[in-house]
């Protein structure tokens, strides 16, 4: 395994079942400094700065995803609760990406790219317009 992370940290956050552990494992073993972060549970708005990650990226997925990935309990009022608490990192990541139309090897390409084009310097913050779509700069 490289150590493609060596004093670079990436910070995940998103709602439930929107890809968070999956794709933490995932850059985890290509050799990436990536950890999840509660912060769709938590009431304080700036949880995720606690890590203080060189690159946050916000993953998000609608409620017909998130039954489709897990047996979940609750409906659309508590995935709404988390949008709002996620709703400062979001504001604040580099990249913001909706899984609901990506595969697992999607996701882990889209931010791999996202995070090599930034630890080079040629991004600052990005956005992907629609789930497979085109990444533009968020500001």
């Amino acid at each position: 395994m490289t150590d493609r992370g060596s004093g670079f940290l990436i910070g995940v956050v998103g709602n439930c079942t929107s890809g968070k552990t999956t794709l933490v494992e995932g850059l985890r073993s290509l050799g990436y400094h990536a950890v999840n972060i509660a912060q769709e549970h938590s009431t304080a708005p700036c949880l995720w700065r606690r890590k203080n990650p060189d690159f946050l990226i916000c993953l998000s997925s609608t409620l017909e995803t998130s039954r489709r990935r897990r047996e979940i309990y609750w409906g659309q009022e508590r995935l709404n609760d988390q949008w709002q608490r996620l709703s400062h990192a979001r504001a604040h990541a580099h990249l913001y990406l909706p899984t609901d139309n990506l595969t697992v090897t999607e996701v882990l390409a889209t931010v791999v790219a996202a995070v090599e084009q930034k630890k080079a310097g040629c991004v600052q913050n990005l956005q992907i317009d629609k789930p497979g779509g085109t990444v533009y700069n968020k500001r």
